[in-house]
């Protein structure tokens, strides 16, 4: 760390591990307010982006005062981003897919949907706003449907394409998406269940030991459990980064090096689960993920200026409304009759306005507000957290990279 005063303004540098620890140290304090303010907690808000807003209001008071300024050295970033996707990838079994029957391949199905009607509506209001369209599109199934995580990852794609706020704009657009997501799910599933004299299927017949596939068994983890585990991650990594690459120049376009990664781990998953080549140990891997993720958007977070994002915080604000009032009338008058306009399809339709605005943990306690009230509906604490975990990737990510090509690459400038 360095401190160097510039024009009356104190410059402080930070090294990259500096760095690491000062996202680390925020991440903590995120934790700690998150249990004292219950607000946090009921909606769901993430401690990275608690511990990482706050900082960055600090930041911000040093820019507009002019008293001081931070410089970081944000070399973990990507990498911590990367990991994160990977380990998404590598809980993908394609045995969770034989569990689900046909109802979890027409809820994937409206998931996928939901993404593409999204990004219209980004484009859409964007010729309306003015809005330019990397940062409609940060608005659209990129923060809705990707979360915190996508919204960095592409922020951070467009950022390097010339949209110095992209990081900024995703950041607050998945912000909104995640507290609009877990303030409307459980209020619309109630009015359907009450509107419909709805009650749980107690018969349920439906396969439900996913917890089976992606559980430990309490054995206790050796070093080479762990190092098999740590390698698979890397290699994940180093191999999806570069595919990422060869896509980029074939498509003539940057292409995320994180959606590689994700899928040579799907790959690598499945294929470890015919031949068997390690241990492989989901409880490790998944914690790995949560903490990847963790750091990463506490590092994005605390190191965004926030005075970019004053001149466009009313377009992308009218985007994410539009995204909320549009996906509320879909689940009410279209994906509940399609999903059977039963006691589960009410439920399942809390899960998809928790994670098609949000994440699948607000998608998890939209359906557990419901199932604590009404009753359990195996089916979609089975089918909702699988589709929107990664399923949702698979139609979502294409056709997204799609919009970033025609609207973004060719009308770029």
């Amino acid at each position: 760390m360095s401190f160097e005063t510039v024009d009356g303004t104190l410059n402080i540098s930070c090294s990259m591990v500096m760095t690491t620890a000062l996202a680390a140290i925020l991440l903590l304090i995120g934790f700690w307010i998150r249990k004292k303010v219950n607000f946090l907690t009921k909606y769901c808000i993430p401690a990275p982006v608690v511990g990482g807003f706050l900082f960055m209001f600090i930041t911000f008071a040093g820019h507009q005062s002019g008293a001081f300024a931070f410089k970081f050295d944000t070399t973990f970033q990507s990498p911590f981003m990367v990991a994160f996707f990977t380990t998404v990838g590598l809980g993908a079994s394609l045995s969770l897919l034989k569990k689900g029957g046909i109802l979890l391949i027409v809820y994937w199905l409206i998931a996928g949907v939901v993404s593409i009607i999204q990004n219209c509506i980004s484009i859409g209001l964007a010729n309306v706003t003015g809005l330019k369209y990397p940062y409609a599109l940060l608005a659209g199934a990129i923060s809705m449907i990707g979360g915190h995580g996508a919204a960095g990852s592409y922020g951070s794609t467009f950022t390097d394409m010339g949209y110095p706020a992209g990081i900024t704009v995703g950041a607050a657009a998945a912000t909104f998406g995640l507290i609009f997501g877990v303030l409307v799910g459980g209020p619309v599933a109630h009015m359907l269940i009450e509107k419909n004299h709805l009650t749980p299927d107690n018969s349920e017949t439906l396969d439900t030991s996913v917890e089976e596939i992606n559980a430990g068994h309490g054995e206790k983890l050796t070093s080479l459990d762990i190092l098999q585990n740590v390698t698979s991650i890397l290699f994940c990594m180093a191999l999806g980064t570069e595919i990422s690459g060869w896509i980029g120049k074939l498509i003539g376009m940057s292409f995320p090096s994180y959606v590689g990664a994700m899928f040579v781990a799907m790959l690598v998953r499945n294929l470890n689960e015919q031949f068997h080549w390690y241990h492989f140990k989901f409880p490790l891997v998944d914690g790995t993920g949560d903490i990847m993720l963790n750091l990463y958007l506490s590092m994005a977070l605390m190191s965004l200026n926030l005075y970019q994002l004053l001149d466009l915080i009313g377009p992308v604000l009218l985007i994410v409304v539009t995204q909320v009032v549009v996906l509320v009338l879909l689940s009410i008058f279209v994906v509940f009759p399609i999903l059977g306009k039963n006691y589960d399809a009410a439920v399942m339709c809390a899960g998809l306005l928790g994670h098609g605005l949000g994440a699948t943990p607000s998608a998890l306690v939209n359906m557990t507000a419901v199932k604590d009230k009404y009753g359990m509906s195996r089916k979609a604490f089975m089918i909702v957290p699988i589709v929107g975990a990664f399923l949702v990737d698979i139609i979502y990510q294409p056709q997204t990279i799609a919009f970033i090509k025609f609207f973004v690459q060719d009308f770029a400038g």
